[in-house]
């Protein structure tokens, strides 16, 4: 939730995955509304940028939060 973006190739690197395996999480994030997905050419190349909806951030630090509990509980 840092960045306003992240791209394919990045979110791959970054979480080191598979395309299918990438593609298949990005759809269901997108089903559940938590992301928007933008496909665009950056000159003859295709992109596709993955950007957080509202909802998504949300749930991101309600997941956070749970998180967070389960540490302090066990410390």
């Amino acid at each position: 939730m840092v960045n306003e973006y992240m791209d394919f190739t990045g979110l791959k690197e970054i979480l080191d995955v598979t395309d299918g395996n990438l593609a298949s999480h990005a759809k269901a994030l997108e089903q559940a509304g938590y992301i928007t997905v933008q496909k665009q050419f950056i000159g003859r190349k295709p992109n596709t940028r993955y950007i957080a909806t509202s909802a998504g951030k949300t749930a991101f630090r309600q997941h956070l939060n749970a998180l967070e509990k389960l540490i302090n509980r066990s410390e």
